[in-house]
């Protein structure tokens, strides 16, 4: 049963240019603009008359955006929950400007060992790491470790856990790494890890969507029944000022947007693509947690009930449900 009908979120890619070389993701390779002050408010008044609640400033690397804080203060202003995802290099650097503009601060951290973490990441982000948990917390925010699981790294949550998290009193996300296009992200999780994660979500200051483990276990979407709901919940922004769909990941189609969002989501030719969602012969076996969690939050099934318990977890630790209504 359909519960949301119209989109709850937005993935805007401010650039896709990062300051980092991670293994498991592709978008540093690319060449990027940034979005600008004057494309991003007319986005933003056509979104909330759209029905989006949360816009994910991200990227590539979000900071590198020198005009984040204004971009951020446009969006509270709308009335729309931010949220921001960085490696930490620029944190130092930026804090100041970005007190008090985002409602969901992550810092992405993989290893508790400073070695293994900048070898992943392919640059040297574990200090600025702990420096911008430090930073952040004495501005009176309250930022949160993501995690990427992967099965080379199932041993770090406990070490992440119990040095960093916990001693500072953070949310620790647990993010299970996803297949897409030609990216390698070494193997699929096994069964023995995704009954470890099960047991992690139940961890105090843990957050876990167990519906992406459920999915998991159920093979991904598939497209004779798809459990994707990307083109109806997420709307996804280029950094040229384009509706990509069905998703980024995917990527079939990019239209310009030309300043008018709220009538280009509703033409015939988006609809068709919203059609098709979970539908195209690539969404076969997805599992990408970006559009699984909106998904999920929308339809009443299997799904929604296993991912109900993280949700009202993570709102009730993070008051973010009070900004919902």
């Amino acid at each position: 049963m359909r519960l949301i009908s119209h989109p709850i979120l937005c993935n805007y890619y401010v650039t896709y240019r990062c300051n980092a070389t991670c293994n498991f993701c592709d978008i540093w390779e690319k060449p990027s603009p940034y979005i600008t002050l004057e494309d991003a408010k007319q986005n933003f008044s056509d979104l909330k008359k759209l029905g989006v609640k949360v816009v994910d400033f991200t990227g590539g690397e979000p900071l590198l955006h020198r005009e984040l804080p204004e971009l951020l203060k446009l969006a509270r202003s709308f009335g729309l929950i931010t949220t921001v995802t960085t490696n930490g290099l620029l944190y130092p650097k930026r804090a100041e400007s970005l007190k008090g503009l985002v409602d969901m601060l992550h810092f992405s951290l993989d290893y508790a060992n400073k070695e293994k973490h900048d070898t992943a990441r392919g640059v040297a982000c574990f200090d600025t790491v702990m420096e911008s948990i430090q930073l952040a917390k004495s501005l009176g925010e309250r930022p949160d470790i993501l995690m990427t699981v992967f099965e080379e790294n199932i041993d770090e949550i406990e070490k992440i856990y119990q040095q960093i998290t916990l001693p500072n009193n953070l949310v620790l996300i647990l993010n299970p790494v996803f297949e897409y296009n030609e990216v390698e992200t070494g193997p699929s999780l096994s069964s023995s890890t995704l009954d470890l994660l099960e047991k992690w979500a139940k961890h105090k200051n843990v957050y876990l969507n167990e519906g992406f483990i459920e999915l998991r276990r159920d093979g991904g979407n598939h497209i004779d029944k798809p459990i994707c709901k990307a083109g109806s919940t997420t709307i996804v922004i280029s950094p040229q000022n384009e509706l990509v769909m069905p998703c980024y990941h995917l990527g079939i189609e990019t239209i310009p947007i030309e300043n008018d969002l709220f009538n280009l989501y509703q033409s015939e030719k988006v609809q068709a693509a919203i059609a098709m969602e979970g539908r195209y012969d690539a969404c076969e076996g997805c599992a990408i947690n970006c559009y699984m969690q909106p998904s999920f939050a929308v339809e009443m099934n299997k799904y929604w009930w296993k991912a109900l318990p993280s949700t009202l977890k993570y709102n009730r630790i993070k008051g973010t449900w009070k900004q919902l209504f």
